[in-house]
């Protein structure tokens, strides 16, 4: 029994479960985005089991791409957490068999409270399917499971059918980048997107050097200074940079001056500068278009540190 075949057969089964889906996409489809675009309320979810389960990423990725939402279980709910859904919210209850009893339960509540309720089965004539305002068909013909009994493709298209809801809505409301890290401070794009270059750079003991300083001097400056790099100063004013790439180019090309050599002579002149408010993002942009791993911090011509690729966390 080849280990490797049993994975890849699981991949092509619900692929192909997954390709059948938008067969299956109706008017309710486009009905149900509009319905939450639309809301002054939530979103909120409701599944028992493994439905249960994937309701609850697609409560979190409604919530992190603009669309307030939580997940509520039905059997809370039930007995007592129904006071958290107001008029104006939207509900959205998964059942891949449509009768599930503890989602079922919910439905009287919220037809009298005349919330929208969009229902999501593999049914369409499924009790849930004929008492939803709008019905998403999450139907598929093979589980990936060989006893036909775990749920597997089912839960992949339950899954699906929430990401296409979801960057339906991230589409219809011009979702970008920035507002995505709002809701993710903590994350590497978040982190990226809100903070500065000056949050994070480096200005103490920076590598300064004169214009006049030798190669000795130099060298010491930019190995004391742990950036592999120079900077060269004529009073407040920039006027080069040294690398230590450009240390090891000039003593393959000048072996017989090299000791010679002063600041003026390696420097490269207009070092890439971003400013200080400048976001990581930008800074990324600047390190990648340039192919540098450093960059100048300045305002106003004034030298106030240094970023390097690292400080970015790329």
């Amino acid at each position: 029994m080849n280990i490797n075949n049993i994975a890849k057969n699981v991949f092509e089964i619900e692929a192909r479960e997954i390709a059948e889906l938008s067969k299956k996409l109706t008017v309710d489809f486009e009905k149900a985005v509009n319905s939450i675009l639309e809301s002054k309320g939530k979103l909120i979810i409701s599944g028992m089991g493994k439905s249960g389960i994937i309701g609850r990423k697609i409560a979190a990725t409604m919530a992190s791409t603009g669309t307030p939402s939580f997940f509520l279980h039905p059997g809370e709910a039930y007995h007592g957490d129904l006071g958290m859904i107001e008029r104006d919210d939207i509900v959205l209850l998964i059942s891949n068999s449509g009768e599930t009893d503890e989602v079922l339960r919910l439905i009287p509540f919220l037809k009298a409270q005349k919330n929208i309720l969009i229902g999501m089965s593999a049914k369409i004539d499924s009790t849930l399917a004929k008492n939803s305002s709008y019905h998403l068909n999450i139907s598929v013909k093979e589980e990936a499971c060989p006893l036909q009994l775990a749920p597997t493709s089912s839960t992949t298209a339950t899954l699906v059918m929430g990401d296409a809801l979801a960057v339906a809505l991230m589409k219809l409301r011009d979702f970008k980048d920035r507002d995505f890290a709002q809701f993710h401070p903590g994350g590497s794009l978040g982190r990226r997107l809100l903070t500065t270059a000056e949050n994070v750079m480096q200005s103490k003991n920076l590598p300064i050097c004169s214009l006049d300083d030798n190669i000795k001097e130099i060298i010491q400056t930019v190995s004391d200074g742990k950036m592999g790099l120079s900077i060269m100063m004529e009073g407040d004013e920039i006027r080069g940079i040294i690398t230590d790439g450009d240390i090891r180019r000039a003593m393959e090309s000048k072996q017989e001056q090299f000791f010679s050599l002063k600041a003026v002579d390696l420097m490269s002149e207009n070092p890439k500068m971003v400013n200080s408010k400048s976001k990581l993002t930008d800074v990324q942009k600047v390190m990648t278009d340039y192919k540098v791993n450093s960059l100048l911090v300045c305002e106003d011509k004034k030298l106030l540190g240094v970023i390097q690729i690292y400080d970015i966390g790329i």
